[in-house]
């Protein structure tokens, strides 16, 4: 476990005193405040600021992080605290930057497919605003989380199959670098071969090297048809094998998702969907024209049959699938209902396909060997599968199981020549995970790190092992 740093750390009143006479935004120093900004959504414990700012626009963060280069104090960015992996924590104290309130939709053509936003805003409230435009933002991580987020940790979720992840999605970007200078990378075109590609080298960096305020997005036009469906099997291995086939034949599905029976048979208790059987599960999306949807399913249903699959059965309503859909977006819940009153860590393992089904294979018996409660989602298409570990707080070792088997999982995937982490980020959580998965260029990392950010003033002691 990461402890805060209990150095010795200065008096900030009166560089909040200073602070609050130049952004437009509050600056907030209550313990409450503090303390809901000192924690994501992980086990990490608390680890409050020492002050809260709420940023306004791209110059009042430029302003406060000016103020804190010049007084040597850390910054923290904050969008929804939807991390899972102590990406919020304030290890060394510092100022905490929500950005919240930068929640507007700058700019959207249609034409072109794209939009600029602020970001604070959410998924979800920018694709409210896109609803009669006829184009959607598709990434979906589960989380409603904000889009500064999703990109500071190069978020995916359950369409990245068909529509990438935030590296793919993101056309530029507006960062505030440690110095308080505000820069645009990236543009508007989807090519580009003009200098080093910096867009990309902030997607990913958790606010290590600056703070992401705006973001030029990749937008698609709503399908002229969607179809969910699922299909159960007896044999995990078979529902694996399946999407494998799926994928070398080049067939284009928007989702695939897997649920494995503890899993299922969570599900069907929490959203109610009886007369499901608690056995592996796919869940699919299929996007396009009636035709394309329809040709798309015919192949589908042949693949799913010859892998051992039961019947293929489809939604095509709108209330259909979000019902669907929201039972596999509930699963997280679900399954912590297993066991009341335990507490969980999700494991977030990618692998190359073809490794999946032996690694979740070895990866379940080893849960099972274990006795803790545990149940696991995938995102198949990408090789991709979280599970999540429960046990007793109340427990001497519970804990410690819980994470050597986290642990455990990770270094499986790594050596299947997978990474330790598809999509919830390294933060302070995976440290130690970093210089198994990437060796010798942990270095070249520090070297970016301390030129852009030669004070770590830049949420320090997160996603690159400093000396």
């Amino acid at each position: 476990m990461i402890a805060r740093d209990k150095g010795t750390r200065p008096d900030l009143t009166a560089f909040m005193d200073e602070l609050r006479g130049h952004v437009r935004g509050r600056v907030a120093t209550d313990a409450a405040t503090r303390d809901a900004h000192g924690r994501g959504e992980g086990l990490h414990e608390t680890m409050a600021p020492d002050a809260v700012v709420f940023g306004e626009d791209s110059d009042d963060i430029a302003t406060t992080i000016k103020f804190c280069a010049k007084a040597g104090v850390p910054v923290i960015p904050f969008g929804a605290g939807t991390s899972l992996e102590g990406q919020v924590q304030a290890l060394r104290g510092g100022v905490c930057l929500d950005l919240s309130a930068m929640d507007r939709v700058l700019e959207v053509s249609v034409d072109d497919l794209d939009c600029r936003v602020e970001a604070g805003l959410t998924r979800e409230a920018l694709n409210a605003h896109l609803r009669d435009m006829g184009v959607f933002f598709p990434l979906d991580p589960g989380a409603n989380a904000t889009l500064g987020g999703m990109a500071a940790t190069r978020a995916s979720g359950t369409n990245a199959v068909r529509y990438g992840t935030m590296r793919d999605i993101v056309l530029g970007l507006t960062v505030v670098t440690p110095s308080g200078e505000i820069i645009r990378t990236g543009g508007r075109t989807r090519k580009s071969s003009a200098g080093y590609d910096l867009t990309r080298l902030y997607i990913g960096s958790e606010g290590t090297l600056g703070v992401i305020t705006e973001l030029q997005l990749k937008l698609f036009g709503i399908p002229e048809q969607i179809s969910a469906g699922l299909c159960q099997f007896i044999s995990l291995e078979d529902a694996v094998n399946a999407v494998i086939v799926i994928l070398q034949m080049g067939i284009d599905v928007a989702r695939v998702e897997l649920l494995d029976d503890r899993q299922m048979r969570a599900c069907i208790a929490y959203s109610r969907l009886a007369p499901l059987q608690p056995i592996p599960t796919l869940f699919l999306e299929f996007h396009g024209s009636p035709a394309i949807v329809a040709d798309t399913t015919t192949h589908v249903r042949g693949i799913l049959k010859a892998n051992g699959g039961g019947a293929l059965q489809l939604a095509h309503t709108e209330e259909d699938r979000n019902k669907l859909w929201k039972a596999r977006h509930d699963a997280y819940w679900a399954a912590r209902a297993i066991a009341p009153g335990f507490d969980g860590i999700a494991t977030d393992a990618c692998v190359p396909i073809s490794k999946l089904a032996h690694c979740i294979r070895e990866a379940k018996a080893e849960a099972s060997a274990s006795g803790l409660p545990h149940a696991l989602v995938g995102h198949v298409g990408d090789g991709n599968f979280h599970m999540l570990i429960l046990f007793d707080p109340k427990s001497a070792d519970g804990r410690g199981r819980a994470e050597a088997l986290a642990l455990n999982i990770a270094r499986r995937s790594i050596r299947h020549g997978g990474t330790c982490t598809g999509e919830h980020g390294i933060g302070l959580g995976k440290l130690e995970m970093l210089y198994e998965e990437h060796g010798e260029s942990i270095e070249v990392m520090r070297q970016i790190k301390l030129a852009l950010d030669p004070n770590n003033l830049m949420n320090p002691g997160k996603t690159i092992p400093l000396p």
